[in-house]
């Protein structure tokens, strides 16, 4: 949101609550009180009292002085309550724009605005309305009081207090944008935290942990460059509070002699003092504090949380935020796959006298997460043919679970379009199914399980058959057959991953999805699994865990932002430099994980008959993690073994 259409919203919030805002200006007048007689008060004391013998006509001002204090807690207090009728509003107003967004546009950053963000801006807010009031009745009770006791002074107040305040002013601006830059440097660290800590087991067995370390050591970089940079305009505050809040009092000595030549008691320089020391120095010191790190903050914050304009919408982000990125936007989103590469053949299982639709069907298709976010997927042209086994390769974090996930109907694109065997639309529907790396199994019989997504109860014989297919007969017959009870917590990863993919093998949809739903299995098991669904017929999509997986594949896409390339393994070796490392990586050594069949028994993923066979031992996961009962031969427990 541009800085004049928060100013007009934030003018338009004010307004519908001018009677809040008359009342806290009221009790801030009374506040204020005590500042007036803070200095009036004793420079009467002193010239009236004391200085002239009459010390009962000091101790009277004094005593006029205290009632003001006394009077001025009180003011502060129902300053507070006012303060609170302004705030908690501006709250609420927050709270329903974050969950609008985020049930409307599926914005990933929705939980962090409405825990952390709204609660920034709510204490930050009220910081600034405490801080600005608080130094607009101090300085007015303040000037009033050195204009009653001699106009003179405010000759020696006036000018350095402006100029300190000016300054301060002109330093608003980019303390704004730096303060944005260092947010955005943060939000983008922490997303590559949050990318990189979950697949540290793929970032491993790929080979890959000298490319993470050096983006992640990127994104630090840059949030320390933006934190130095907010430093340095810190000294620029100092400098403003030295001139508007203690040149004055310097200047106030100084020229005493001058001063009191002139008809100004001392009594009153004395008053001067107490009100420039006090109470200006002290007001004035809040507000650029208050401003400077507050003021800032509240302005990117409000940017972040409130919608956008139409214009920002669509580009996906706002000029602002690429500005104060300080950068360019990124070309990160794909591109079309190259016109000359020509389309495979359906197969034979599958191919009519008339061609049936393309299977997956995507048009410039585009994809960001929320309306501030970078695209993921961006202008991605692709046709899938009926019967076509499409492995999806690319590093991890590039977006080929959210490709899966727009082909699935799961999410809506931004931009362009998705088409099911010619239907438009992206909702769910039974065209097609898709398998995540974390497959669901619930607690039920093995039959419920895998007849999921068919309505009719399905045959056991079908039931059987498909086991065999996947191999996974053993884990049926261990199970007690199709209606022995599953109970997800006694399964090991591969063994729901079998479940899972049976599940789709049965249903009748002629797409299936795999986003890594193999990934748990040993490569005899992904093959058997992936040759099971050729045999099916229909179109396999599958976001590729090892080389193997995309050798077996008609195409393969390779996703890397602007470089991505689309074609089959020969000639992807050829001419995708990126497709070439992903191989080698794939097909090199894997650390810490051992290579299967190690001497000493330690596989790096779970065999599919890992329960049974009595030769293997997982290494996955935590050091110490208790895996479950029957991974052993014996029946028991890996435990910290």
């Amino acid at each position: 949101m541009s800085g004049e259409r928060m100013y007009r919203r934030g003018f338009r919030f004010l307004r519908a609550r001018w009677r809040v805002v008359v009342r806290l200006a009221a009790w801030s007048v009374l506040e204020s009180g005590q500042t007036f007689l803070t200095g009036f008060a004793l420079a009467r004391a002193l010239d009236a009292g004391f200085l002239a013998g009459r010390a009962t006509v000091g101790l009277g001002w004094l005593g006029a002085a205290a009632v003001a204090v006394i009077a001025g807690a009180y003011g502060t207090g129902r300053v507070y309550a006012a303060v609170a009728a302004l705030v908690e509003p501006l709250r609420d107003r927050l709270v329903r724009d974050v969950v609008d967004r985020g049930v409307r546009d599926a914005d990933r950053g929705a939980l962090s605005r409405l825990t952390q963000q709204v609660e920034i801006a709510r204490d930050t807010f009220a910081g600034i309305v405490m801080v600005s009031r608080s130094f607009v009745f101090t300085a007015a009770g303040a000037l009033i009081g050195l204009f009653s006791l001699a106009p003179l002074l405010l000759l020696v107040v006036v000018p350095p207090l402006v100029a300190g305040v000016g300054l301060f002013a002109l330093t608003l601006r980019p303390l704004t944008r730096r303060q944005e830059a260092f947010l955005v440097a943060d939000e983008e660290l922490a997303a590559q935290l949050g990318l990189v800590c979950p697949g540290l087991r793929d970032i491993t067995a790929a080979g890959a942990e000298d490319q993470v370390a050096a983006g992640t050591r990127e994104r630090i970089g840059a949030e320390q460059r933006a934190a130095r940079s907010l430093a340095r305009w810190g000294v620029v505050r100092v400098v403003s509070l030295t001139i508007g809040g203690q040149l004055p009092l310097v200047l106030l000595l100084a020229t005493a002699p001058w001063l009191l030549a002139h008809g100004v008691t001392a009594g009153a320089l004395v008053g001067a003092l107490a009100y420039v020391g006090q109470s200006l120095l002290p007001a004035l010191q809040n507000l650029i504090h208050g401003l400077g790190t507050s003021g800032s903050r509240l302005a990117v914050v409000l940017r972040r949380l409130s919608p956008a304009d139409p214009a920002a919408a669509e580009a996906g982000r706002t000029a602002t935020d690429i500005a104060a990125a300080g950068r360019s936007a990124p070309d990160t989103g794909l591109k079309p796959a190259p016109a000359d590469v020509p389309e495979p053949s359906p197969s034979a299982a599958t191919t009519t006298h008339s061609a049936p639709p393309a299977a997956v069907t995507l048009s410039h298709l585009t994809f960001a997460y929320g309306p501030f976010s970078e695209p993921v997927i961006e202008d991605l042209d692709l046709s899938v043919p009926h019967g076509t086994h499409l492995a999806i390769v690319g590093p991890s974090g590039i977006g080929k679970s959210t490709l899966t996930a727009l082909m699935a109907g799961l999410l809506e694109p931004t931009g362009g379009s998705v088409a099911i065997h010619g239907v438009p639309g992206t909702r769910p529907t039974q065209r097609r199914v898709l398998i995540p790396q974390e497959a669901y199994v619930f607690t039920g019989t093995l039959a419920e399980n895998l007849g999921q997504l068919r309505q009719e109860t399905v045959p056991e014989a079908e039931l059987l058959s498909t086991a065999a297919d996947l191999g996974m007969t053993a884990l049926v017959d261990r199970l007690g057959g199709p209606t022995g009870q599953v109970t997800p917590g006694n399964l090991s990863a591969g063994e729901r991953q079998l479940i899972a993919l049976a599940r789709a093998h049965l249903s009748y949809a002629p797409l299936v999805l795999l986003d890594e739903a193999t990934c748990h299995l040993d490569p005899e098991a992904e093959a058997r699994a992936e040759r099971a669904f050729a045999r099916r017929g229909g179109t396999l999509v599958v976001v590729a865990h090892r080389v193997s997986s995309a050798l077996r594949a008609d195409r393969v896409l390779v996703m890397d932002g602007s470089r991505t390339a689309y074609g089959d393994h020969a000639d992807l070796l050829e001419r995708c430099p990126l497709y070439r490392d992903l191989v080698g990586a794939w097909s090199g050594p894997s650390h810490p994980a051992l290579a299967l069949r190690d001497p000493d028994g330690v596989d790096a993923v779970a065999g599919a008959r890992l329960s049974r066979d009595g030769r293997h031992v997982v290494a996955y996961g935590p050091g110490g993690q208790v895996e479950t009962a029957g991974d052993l031969r014996d029946g028991g427990a890996v435990s910290g073994k």
